[in-house]
């Protein structure tokens, strides 16, 4: 049973294809897989390439502990670099079906650069799905383990809680980070992104991402935190996100259309075990 493994920013996906892996694997088999010290050891696990009658392709994307997800920025760059690796792309745009929406890539000649278009990002609270009246989200207040925040919420086909402050750290998303995303306000649970607005073409973050925890880059991430940003005035529509593993850059359309462009690293391939899946974590 053969998979790739890539990392984008640090943000590290095993590729299984459905030739290797012709039924999705399990939530048990998942966990262990993406297990750092009993399995392979990634962020996530990207399942395809499926059939698709909207796209060329399709992708599911899976978490570390076995939920899925709508859709993954870095997650899409590195599919993408695999289909380009394996020689079913070339250089010229093709599209990609989630179940966030159809999202169009083009990768870069030589794969370390990808470009995609990530789509429309939303404010309102029953697309994103945030509770209560339907509204655009924006700072509105939140607490958490007996601490207030003000918030905006975002979809760009994945939910997203970002809080503008001063200043950020790791250890602010760690802390927060798990009551946040699993907050009452958010039935689908939530990422969250902690913002800090550096000028008005570059922002920070720090990520805790939904079903994997604290994260050193995401592309979704990147997007709704600089929509979000421009949403509240303070950036332009070119942004850089700064991260712990990297930078990622974001154009924004005056309809919040996202255009993404980040790189991508092959780190190598190999074969699990059947044995592997004799673990339980």
């Amino acid at each position: 049973m053969k998979f790739w493994k890539y990392h984008a920013l640090g943000n590290d996906y095993l590729v299984m294809t459905t030739s290797e892996f012709p039924t999705p694997p399990t939530e048990a088999q998942i966990r262990v897989i993406c297990h750092r010290n009993f399995g392979i050891g990634s962020d996530g696990i990207l399942y395809g390439p499926l059939p698709s009658k909207k796209a060329p392709f399709a992708l599911r994307i899976f978490n570390p502990n076995g939920s899925e997800a709508e859709k993954s920025g870095n997650g899409l760059r590195i599919f993408s670099r695999f289909l380009y690796d394996q020689k079913l792309v070339g250089t010229d745009e093709f599209a990609i079906e989630t179940p966030g929406g159809v999202v169009r890539s083009t990768v870069s000649p030589g794969g370390r650069i990808v470009k995609v278009e990530m789509g429309r990002v939303s404010f309102m609270s029953d697309v994103i799905p945030v509770t209560g009246p339907k509204r655009e989200v924006i700072n509105e207040q939140i607490v958490v383990a007996q601490e207030g925040f003000t918030y905006c919420a975002a979809t760009v086909g994945n939910p997203h809680c970002v809080i503008p402050l001063r200043a950020i750290s790791p250890e602010l998303a760690k802390q927060y980070g798990p009551h946040l995303e699993t907050h009452p306000n958010f039935p689908k649970r939530t990422n969250v992104q902690f913002l800090q607005v550096l000028d008005r073409n570059n922002i920070r973050i720090e990520i805790w991402e939904r079903g994997t925890g604290y994260t050193l880059a995401s592309g979704s991430s990147s997007s709704a935190s600089a929509a979000v940003a421009r949403k509240l005035g303070l950036v332009d529509k070119s942004v850089a996100v700064h991260m712990p593993g990297g930078q990622i850059q974001i154009e924004l359309s005056d309809d919040y259309d996202v255009l993404m462009t980040g790189p991508v690293t092959r780190v190598g391939e190999g074969t699990l075990s059947a044995e592997l899946f004799k673990t339980k974590v």
